[in-house]
């Protein structure tokens, strides 16, 4: 049987994803591609992640043997040149030349590139294959100023490779009044600016680039408004353009500002020629995300196996994790009142906005904006898309359900048509359908099953929703695994962790993962990697993946500026230091407190003003007090025997001796702790999740109990014990703790979901049962043999400390859109207010 000949040309995402559903769906075509590149396909849209040690096989999209496995004839380094339609042949660079009998274009598109003069100077570079990172790579090692021209999706990709490869200052040049205007408002790109600027970025909005300095090098650049800058490194991501020149050539019909014009089937005005991707032009608009690249696939694919299907407008709305921030946008963002009703939310200090546009009768969702925080996303875009009714209050769609209802809540009501993965065209239906008929009960069976979530990753948490709703549903077990890019609990992950010596979030994504992680599993590793090895967690390769106060060292307060908290263990302090302390304070303009757990804490104190503060409390004999870490905060303390009258035992020393101790250990949650010296309580240790209550015969120790929102008394864990004991079963509680706490779980909630409650808990800890008591107390000891103080270190490490600066070129200047005002003798910053 003589098959028919189909010629693709171009080896990129699509090229490639129509290839693999052309096979999956009949075998009665001989497929030919040809790329320019010198491999095969490989994922652009994580192409950053070659910054971060990926390497070029790492990216590409299958096996080296998958052409050949497929019986697909590839031919890499030698593109097609020209093409004879009349004759139905292409002629390659090599020189040779192959007859079709249906052609493809997936030749995608191109880096624009705005003219501009001296760009074609040295230390210029586009955006956009493996070779161009390569360039860019080996140029920057002697670059310590780069810019970046466009303030979209690609322009800001294009610097955070820049920041990954070190550059020491990186800024953004974009000829538009805000950042990715395709995607998001005014208000929106500010806060996005201003995140960026946090992280060091220097943003230039309105900016229109006149000239490019410099003899055969760049040296600087030139804008319209005759201001310069001065800068040894350039790149170029403006955006992009259809590659359509082959198409031109050989006389099929382009639109006037390019791309291959296609109908709902992809065919060109050749009945034999057809176009997808970001080469294709249909209806007039160019598609440059990835997901209608791969419907475009689909339906060539159906076609040409006489499965009609057509290709309709697609949705743009996008998800993306950009230098670490969520930025999303879906349905239409940009409808303004009175053609809607309009609800935002606005958090200044924690770097969050969201915007939904309502119907003016209230009933549907039709568009919005979420920066800083995506996590309603999937369930907000398929609200919008599938036309639910909300309810009364849909304001809850961004604020939350007054009910307190959890993540995924809802999903039920999706109809089974409902499309969960966009980027391979995978309904509800079809990922329910998968668990409750084909036995897949793990996403990445899931996965394999649908391919949902195997293009761009973003619709993950939703098909992890509908695993655990539809397996509920069974009345089934559902392992408690952390997300997507994991299939392991907590617990797990920490003891695999520990066996294969992981030292590093890369390490462990690597070994343990897939895909790139996201911001439930990054900070999540990043704290057992702190509780195992106690190493610096601004170390290089744990940075970036760290909690967004973690990366700082401090506590980001609302407003953006910073608090800062020394240890005052035991609540002890000399006269001396406290001078010290008021001098810093009124020195730097800090507003001063006392804390419920007895320290001094000073607000509003500046990023770049960081490292300077910490260095004089430092000299001073202050640590870090790491009120900003999942961790030990406090270890309270009344004056005990040393001036109480009623007072039994030391309840000062032995307190400072307890947080000293513990200082610095990471944990599921931050922990705190107190010692009263006696029954009447004055240091409240049973409010605490490990609390000391002096008796005659030694300490009662209590744990599990918390303040907050649902305060729990502690329970008694062991009674009348002396210190060293009682040391000895708190070293062994909060390791049990650390070993099997859910993230973000305080110990009263721990306790609570345990089977055997304390019954369980107290034959563990005191009766080791398990018999790992003597395992714990070492790993503590190791622990607490390697602390060292997250200031010190960050002061010392040129490196970490170039971080604290709100602008790169200016690091002695405040940020201004801090504000202040005076309330009861002390600047405070202003009430917060939602829109």
């Amino acid at each position: 049987m003589n098959k028919l000949k189909v010629i693709v040309i171009g080896n990129g995402m699509v090229g490639y994803k129509f290839c693999e559903k052309l096979k999956s769906k009949s075998d009665s075509f001989k497929l030919i591609v040809f790329g320019e590149e010198p491999r095969r396909a490989y994922d652009r849209v994580h192409l950053s992640e070659y910054f971060n040690g990926k390497t070029a096989e790492d990216l590409c999209m299958s096996t080296a043997t998958w052409y050949e496995e497929q019986e697909i004839d590839l031919y890499l380094n030698n593109p097609v040149t020209g093409i004879d339609r009349m004759a139905k042949t292409v002629f390659t660079l090599s020189g040779e030349s192959f007859n079709y009998d249906f052609l493809v274009f997936a030749t995608g598109s191109a880096a624009f590139v705005p003219n501009i003069k001296g760009i074609e100077k040295e230390g210029v570079f586009v955006y956009r294959t493996i070779e161009d990172l390569d360039l860019i790579s080996a140029y920057s090692k002697n670059a310590k100023k780069a810019s970046v021209i466009g303030g979209g999706l690609l322009g800001l990709e294009a610097a955070k490779a820049l920041i990954d490869l070190g550059i020491e200052e990186t800024s953004i040049i974009e000829f538009a009044p805000r950042l990715m205007p395709r995607q998001i408002d005014l208000a929106g790109s500010e806060m996005l600016k201003s995140m960026l600027v946090d992280l060091g970025l220097q943003i230039h909005l309105n900016k229109n680039t006149s000239s490019i300095e410099g003899d055969t090098s760049i040296s600087g650049l030139k804008f319209s408004d005759d201001s310069e800058m001065a800068i040894d490194m350039l790149v170029i991501s403006a955006g992009i353009k259809p590659r359509d020149e082959l198409a031109r050539q050989c006389g099929i019909n382009v639109g006037t500002r390019g791309g291959i014009v296609v109908d709902t089937e992809m065919q060109t005005s050749d009945p034999c020629v057809f176009a997808i991707g970001e080469c294709a032009l249909f209806e007039e608009m160019i598609y440059g995300l990835i997901a209608p690249g791969y419907e475009m696939a689909e339906v060539l694919a159906s076609n040409l196996c006489a499965q009609s299907k057509s290709f309709k407008s697609f949705d743009m709305s996008t998800k993306l994790k950009l230098i670490g921030i969520d930025v999303a946008s879906f349905g239409d963002p940009f409808i303004n009142e009175p053609d809607c009703r309009t609800i935002v939310f606005e958090d200044k200090h924690k770097g969050i906005y969201k915007r939904i546009n309502i119907s003016n009768d209230g009933q549907y969702l039709l568009g919005g904006i979420l920066i800083g925080d995506a996590t309603a996303y999937n369930m907000l875009l398929q609200t919008s898309v599938n036309r639910i009714v909300l309810t009364e209050n849909p304001e809850e769609l961004i604020l939350g359900s007054r009910g307190g209802e959890q993540a995924g809540a809802g999903i039920e009501s999706l109809p089974d048509a409902a499309l969960i993965c966009s980027c391979e065209g995978v309904t509800k239906g079809d990922i329910c359908n998968s668990i409750t008929e084909q036995g897949c009960e793990t996403i990445d069976s899931i996965k394999k099953c649908t391919k949902a979530g195997t293009g761009c990753g973003g619709c993950m948490p939703m098909v992890k929703d509908l695993m655990l709703h539809t397996l509920k549903a069974q009345g089934k077990y559902v392992r408690n695994v952390i997300c997507e890019h994991f299939n392991y609990s907590r617990q797990e992950l920490y003891d695999l962790i520990h066996i294969h010596q992981l030292k590093s979030y890369d390490e462990v994504l690597d070994k343990l993962g897939e895909s790139d992680g996201c911001e439930t599993c990054k900070p999540l590793v990043s704290s057992l990697l702190a509780s195992l090895w106690n190493e610096m967690i601004l170390k290089r390769g744990n940075d970036t993946a760290q909690d967004s106060n973690d990366r700082f060292l401090a506590n980001i307060q609302k407003g953006g500026s910073y608090s800062i908290v020394p240890r005052v263990a035991g609540g002890e302090i000399t006269p001396e230091k406290l001078i010290v302390i008021g001098e810093v304070a009124k020195k730097y303009n800090l507003y001063t407190k006392i804390t419920g757990g007895q320290r001094i804490d000073m607000f509003g104190a500046h990023l770049n003003d960081l490292p300077i503060i910490w260095e004089e409390l430092i000299a001073a004999g202050f640590e870090s007090g790491h009120a900003y870490g999942k961790g030990l905060r406090t270890v309270k303390s009344c004056v005990g025997s040393t001036w109480c009258r009623f007072g039994l035992h030391d309840s000062v020393s032995f307190a400072i001796r307890i947080e000293e101790r513990y200082r610095g250990i990471r944990a599921p949650h931050k922990f705190k702790s107190a010692v009263s010296g006696c029954i009447r309580e004055c240091a409240e240790a049973q409010s605490k999740d490990f609390g000391i209550i002096a008796t005659e015969k030694g300490w009662n120790l209590y744990v599990c109990g918390n303040g907050g929102s649902k305060p729990q008394h502690a329970q008694l864990l062991a009674a009348d014990v002396d210190s060293e004991t009682c040391i000895k079963y708190i070293d062994r509680f909060l390791m049990f703790y650390i070993r099997t706490g859910d993230p973000l779980t305080r110990t009263a909630t721990w306790l609570n979901k345990m089977e055997g409650g304390m019954e369980y808990l107290r034959n563990v800890v005191v009766n080791d049962s398990l018999g790992m008591g003597e395992k714990w107390e070492a790993e503590i000891e190791r622990l607490v043999d390697t602390y060292k103080c997250e200031w010190k270190e960050a002061v010392e490490n040129p490196a970490i400390r170039k971080r604290f600066s709100h602008f790169v070129n200016a690091p002695e200047e405040k940020d201004p859109t801090i504000e202040f005002v005076e309330m009861r003798g002390q600047k405070c910053t202003p009430e917060w207010k939602s829109v």
